[in-house]
């Protein structure tokens, strides 16, 4: 004779703790969060940087024949930009992951 899981009930296999972030819990919480805005303010900075140098070894490449260098230097101007989008969109990303993992029942 053979039983159903209707029949036995349902075995959960994980413990749902019910932990939920909440703002305001830790003391110093502002503090975290400026320190976290400046290191992405720095991160930005040093972007900035980084993609003025990229685009002056690219036209110095371009303009020298050094083919190797033009070559560096796009590559450089691209990984520049895809870092200033991620850092930009650091945030973004971040709420849009943690909304997303919120709703998994």
């Amino acid at each position: 004779m053979t039983t159903s899981l209707v029949d036995r009930g349902v075995v959960y296999l994980a413990y749902n703790p019910g932990i939920t972030p909440q703002g305001g819990g830790l003391p110093g919480l502002s503090v975290l969060k400026s320190v976290v805005n400046s290191i992405n303010l720095f991160g930005i900075i040093a972007v900035v940087g980084a993609l003025a140098v990229s685009l002056g070894v690219w036209a110095w490449g371009h303009h020298s024949g050094g083919h190797q260098a033009e070559a560096n230097g796009k590559k450089g101007a691209t990984v520049s930009a895809g870092a200033a989008l991620g850092l930009g969109a650091a945030n973004g990303i971040v709420a849009f992951f943690s909304s997303l993992g919120s709703q998994i029942h």
